[in-house]
């Protein structure tokens, strides 16, 4: 029997940065409301977030990252695929 070459399968998700935030806020199990008391965000400026209504931005991004006790790139390259990248 011949041997076959397989790739290896890839999942791609999209992903926004507004869903990364909702996402890593739900796996914590944590409402908005919530999320905005550990952060000192207002709830309506993180639902506006999640919603991609609001840019994100990097210092808002470092202080949700702590308070969703997280590297911030996981909220601001969601769709980051390390595997594409090629050695330089």
């Amino acid at each position: 029997m011949a041997r076959r070459s397989f790739q290896k399968a890839r999942r791609h998700i999209d992903v926004t940065v507004g869903e990364s935030v909702r996402i890593m806020r739900e796996l914590q199990e944590l409402s908005q409301n919530e999320l905005a008391e550990r952060s000192g965000i207002p709830q309506s400026t993180l639902s506006a977030i999640e919603n991609d209504r609001v840019n994100l931005g990097v210092e808002r991004a470092k202080v949700l990252a702590r308070a969703l006790r997280c590297h911030p790139a996981v909220l601001v390259f969601p769709g980051w695929d390390v595997g594409d990248e090629t050695a330089a």
